[in-house]
């Protein structure tokens, strides 16, 4: 499986944003997708995730009630829907995929095996 995110992009605060991520190969529905965001000196930190079989999602606490995640198996592609942006959600945005079980919510960076290349996210104020 390869991934391709793309959707980044300069926004003012209050504005949205949807990203995408593509995957190329096959998409077993095992397999859990999460966007994963780092800003400059900061760790990497854990967005949401979403079960390819069965639709079912998880967020991090920053972005709860703001941010929405789905996938369109037709098109093998995960989205980010991005509202009412703040300055603070900044940061390259990661896509990814964990091909192999693990436990809990798949909230951390380890649990995924395969990264696609990052797009920039600005929130200006």
């Amino acid at each position: 499986v390869q991934l391709q995110a793309s959707g980044g992009g300069l926004v003012q605060a209050g504005g949205s944003l949807r990203l995408s991520c593509a995957a190329s190969g096959r998409i077993f529905s095992t397999y859990v997708m999460g966007w994963f965001r780092q800003a400059p000196g900061e760790e990497c930190e854990f967005v949401a995730r979403v079960r390819w079989s069965s639709g079912t999602s998880y967020y991090g606490d920053s972005v709860k009630g703001r941010f929405t995640i789905s996938r369109d198996n037709a098109k093998n592609t995960m989205y980010l829907q991005m509202n009412s942006l703040k300055p603070e959600d900044t940061a390259v945005y990661y896509c990814a995929v964990a091909t192999l079980w693990n436990r809990g919510n798949y909230d951390r960076k380890n649990q995924y095996d395969v990264w696609g290349q990052g797009t920039l996210v600005t929130v200006s104020s």
